[in-house]
């Protein structure tokens, strides 16, 4: 069962608490809270794998040591699933060890109990910054991804030979096409992409790879 606590309109981030102890939770949303930010709190880590998360900017801070599922596999479950949601963990028995182990899984941060709440604040703010980087990327990967599906095989064809450096001349004769016709489907797939240059071309050609590699 999860508790939210929501701002209307707020667009500063959500806060995903996982912690089995309520008193905890509760302290931890109320601090979130009064520091500008949304939050949904969970009493177990499958409670937040069964549920439906809102898709905005938001991390998890999550406590290592709870029933059933910790915090270490809790991450490698959503790492699973294809969730990269950043993470911070909390815990009461940390160590060198399980700090490390913490930082390697790829965890924003490692933060003892008692923490200090400015602690807690600026490793949640560097969590919210990253998911904005990371969402961000996926937009921009997914409109470039969108804009690309919208060409013609043959543009597609076109737009290859063109990043490779070829001349219409060249490309017209690795298709058996006329050259008339490379010009036409290159003037074409430049208009779909939203390209006015080679150069800008070549930018999305090598972003599009990137991204597939």
């Amino acid at each position: 069962m999860s508790e939210c606590s929501a701002l209307p309109g707020n667009d500063a981030g959500l806060v995903i608490i996982v912690d089995d102890e309520p008193l905890v939770r509760e302290a931890m949303d109320s601090l979130l809270r009064s520091a500008g930010l949304d939050t949904l709190s969970f009493g177990s880590a499958q409670d937040v794998l069964d549920a439906q998360l809102p898709l905005v900017t938001s991390c998890l801070v999550v406590d290592v040591s709870m029933p059933q599922i910790g915090g270490f596999e809790f991450k490698s479950r959503l790492a699973d699933r294809g969730d990269d949601i950043p993470i911070i963990f909390v815990t009461g028995y940390g160590d060198i060890p399980m700090s490390v182990k913490a930082m390697k899984s790829g965890a924003v941060d490692f933060i003892p109990k008692p923490y200090h709440d400015q602690d807690l604040l600026d490793a949640v703010t560097v969590a919210l910054s990253r998911d904005r980087e990371r969402r961000a990327a996926r937009l921009d990967r997914e409109a470039g991804q969108a804009l690309y599906d919208r060409l013609t095989p043959r543009e597609k064809q076109v737009m290859a030979g063109v990043c490779r450096g070829l001349l219409n001349k060249q490309v017209a004769g690795e298709l058996g096409i006329a050259e008339i016709t490379v010009k036409l489907h290159r003037s074409s797939l430049m208009k779909k992409l939203g390209t006015r240059t080679v150069a800008d071309l070549i930018r999305i050609n090598d972003f599009l790879a990137r991204q597939q590699a």
